[in-house]
């Protein structure tokens, strides 16, 4: 049992845990969990690390929709910073306790500034990785908001030019 999943026991949130076999070929981690799960790609968000003002180790966490690409300026602007980055993969994975591909949001080491896309709220149910490559949890996105302390807002943008985005 991951950190994830005995966090949710323990608040006694509603959830559902859906394993699958991750394919180890498969480069999108997110898009392989809707694939296999059956599920709508907008049901299904992917946790991201950001570094907030070139501070590598000053990171804050981004949920959004697997199918859509986490807006580096909409995140600075939650983050009430001037500037995001991408998290250095191996800091985050020091910091949050998880292997990139299966980091959760939920249960991580420290408690970061969390947000999540806006679009969650439009869902009765949301999955977000549970804490390894290969599981998921489901639960309501005001669970997964009062879990973690985040705040629904706008992360992503159809039309930003790609030096602004990332997967």
């Amino acid at each position: 049992m991951t950190p994830a999943i005995r966090l949710a026991k323990k608040k006694k949130i509603p959830h559902t845990i859906h394993q699958y076999e991750h394919d180890p070929s498969h480069t999108s981690f997110g898009l392989e969990a809707a694939e296999v799960l059956g599920q709508d790609p907008k049901k299904v968000f992917k946790t991201l690390l950001f570094a907030l003002n070139g501070e590598p180790k000053s990171l804050a966490v981004a949920i959004i929709p697997v199918d859509q690409k986490l807006n580096l300026k909409l995140a600075a602007k939650a983050a009430g910073v001037k500037k995001a980055e991408m998290a250095n993969p191996d800091i985050a994975q020091k910091i949050t306790g998880y292997v990139v591909g299966g980091i959760s949001p939920l249960g991580q080491k420290k408690m970061l500034p969390t947000y999540i896309h806006t679009s969650a709220e439009q869902q009765e149910t949301i999955c977000v990785s549970a804490g390894k490559r290969g599981l998921e949890i489901e639960l309501a996105p005001r669970d997964l908001a009062a879990l973690t302390r985040a705040t629904f807002l706008p992360l992503c943008l159809d039309s930003e030019s790609t030096n602004s985005e990332h997967q």
